[in-house]
């Protein structure tokens, strides 16, 4: 039956949010002709807001409605998602986000084009996209499942409903409009979670949390070969969340490097806090006699997923319910907006505008990035009403990250000299095709390699084999670009053959040649005795060959 009470507060609920999100496009209204202005709000996000909307973008609904179903299925120990994630902000406070905020990127794939060129950056976009999109969709699914639940509405219906309304504020007010409903929203979720757990904890229907009744911590045993893949997912979880636009957005739109770090380590503080009440109240859900409640028997199967709302609507009062109900919505619409906002931030820039028209206004750019959020938000929309486990969706969204993505930005912002456009094609080749032989069973992709400790009656891999195959990628990034480098600027392949254009080869005019020799002869006679005396004119030759300069800050034309 209908909850009509309910079903009234979360459209008040929904209709603050869009006002907020409304008035603030309003307030940059004569500043919306520049794409950098939608894109990073003008870089004038301060500490206070940048850490706010850091946070909120990451404590989705997939994060807390995800974090309780995994504590209660599997226990606390298996909850990995919330806390790696939030371990990888301080990761990429510490090593990424001054240099890139530095640097005055507008995206994250900025560097990968400028290294690599305008279509290997293109390409380097995909895995980026299923990044957020399936992200987008862990969080859809998990607000319908909590509205199905508490107000009895449709599932498709709710994650449509949603998706329309963080849609219709991103698509005109841009970051600055989804930072500031990130505020209000944050405050929902915080009052909300930490609202619904003294009353949920001590209700008569739950036992008691001790671990010797309730095994909510989880366990593995020590001669266990899930070893493998616990440490695997901590690895993808930690590193695999640092090359997210939805990240970089907030980084790069800080007032300064140092402002950018700030807002990495706070908010990854903040993010742990945040698990804390989901992973009690996945715990209370396990403690709880199921039986006893109007609800009737245990969650299981796809029920599973629900064990958030269901502790809401079964074990608190009907105001308190309604209170997280708004906790979930708010986390979702945060991170909603900021995925399909960072995904179609990219294709207008690194895709459209770098690769098919340089020639791009501003205005078209703003434009093709508005028809793009409605593209991406629609397919997210569909995956999140089709996939059943929100914590899965919230898992495989870091897969094709951590393999494809973070050996290429790692090797680009701290190692740029040692990497070239063939090896990065190469290692993304490599590093997809083994992550594929691994296989995927929920997708319905057999394992063709059978790793060590592999589990022939599940068809489970216990071996950390996500990070296998991305250290091939990271590997074969470095090998094939110095293979490449030594084949051409040795003379091996002749310069016709450079198709990415990585290597300027043709010499240099005669007479530079001949100052060249001149220069480096007067060098070399400078050098202290005992010193090797090298031939001016073999040293001028070593410098025949240069690397192209980047062209309009857009690296090589590949």
């Amino acid at each position: 039956m209908l909850n009509i009470p309910g079903l009234a507060g979360i459209i008040v609920f929904y209709f603050l949010i869009l006002a907020i999100g409304v008035y603030a496009a309003w307030k940059r209204r004569n500043k919306g002709g520049d794409s950098d202005e939608v894109m990073l709000a003008g870089r004038s996000i301060g500490p206070f807001v940048g850490v706010l909307t850091m946070t909120a973008t990451w404590v989705g609904g997939g994060y807390i409605n995800g974090t309780a179903e995994k504590v209660y299925d599997k226990g606390l120990i298996w909850c990995q998602a919330p806390f790696g994630y939030a371990l990888s902000l301080a990761v990429g406070g510490m090593f990424f986000a001054k240099p890139m905020r530095k640097a005055g990127y507008v995206t994250m794939l900025d560097p990968l084009q400028n290294a690599f060129g305008r279509r290997m950056g293109g390409l380097l976009y995909f895995p980026a996209l299923m990044g957020e999109t399936f992200w987008s969709a862990a969080i859809l699914s998990a607000l319908g499942s909590t509205l199905a639940v508490i107000l009895d509405i449709d599932n498709t219906v709710s994650i449509l409903v949603s998706a329309a309304i963080a849609v219709a504020y991103t698509l005109f007010g841009g970051l600055y409009s989804v930072a500031y409903t990130d505020v209000v929203q944050l405050f929902f979720i915080f009052v909300g979670l930490w609202l619904s757990v003294p009353y949920s904890m001590t209700n008569e229907a739950v036992g008691s949390l001790a671990l010797n009744e309730t095994n909510w911590l989880g366990s593995i045993e020590p001669s266990s070969p899930e070893w493998g893949l616990w440490i695997d997912y901590w690895l993808l979880l930690i590193c695999g969340g640092i090359p997210w636009q939805v990240y970089f957005q907030r980084v790069l739109s800080s007032r300064s490097p140092r402002h950018a770090q700030i807002l990495s380590y706070t908010a990854s503080f903040g993010c742990i806090i945040s698990a804390v009440p989901a992973c009690i109240i996945g715990a209370v859900a396990k403690a709880t006699d199921w039986s006893s409640t109007t609800y009737g028997h245990e969650p299981e199967g796809y029920q599973v997923k629900l064990v958030l709302p269901l502790v809401m609507q079964y074990l608190t009062p009907s105001w308190v319910a309604f209170i997280g109900l708004g906790a979930v919505s708010a986390a979702v619409m945060s991170s909603a907006d900021s995925s399909v906002l960072s995904a179609s931030s990219m294709f207008a820039r690194n895709i459209y505008k770098n690769v098919f028209r340089q020639q791009a206004s501003e205005v078209e750019v703003i434009w093709v990035m508005r028809a793009a959020i409605v593209v991406v938000a629609a397919i997210a929309c569909t995956i999140g009403i089709l996939i059943n486990s929100i914590y899965y969706l919230f898992k495989l969204c870091g897969d094709l990250v951590y393999v494809i993505l973070f050996p290429q930005l790692l090797m680009v912002v701290h190692f740029r000299e040692y990497v070239n456009t063939y090896g990065s094609f190469v290692a993304f080749c490599l590093g997809f095709l083994v992550r594929l032989l691994g296989g995927e069973p929920y997708i319905g992709v057999p394992p063709t390699i059978h790793y060590p400790f592999f589990d022939e009656t599940t068809g489970q891999q216990n071996f950390p084999f996500r990070t296998v195959a991305m250290l091939v990628s990271l590997s074969s990034l470095i090998l094939f670009s110095a293979i490449a480098k030594a084949l051409f600027t040795r003379g091996v392949l002749p310069a016709r053959y450079d198709i990415c254009r990585c290597f300027d080869l043709l010499p240099r005019h005669k007479d530079e040649l001949e100052e060249l020799a001149s220069s480096t002869l007067t060098r070399t006679a400078q050098l202290p005795s005992g010193k090797e005396d090298s031939s001016p004119l073999k040293a001028a030759e070593k410098n025949l060959y240069k690397p192209r300069p980047e062209e309009n800050g857009n690296g090589p034309i590949v």
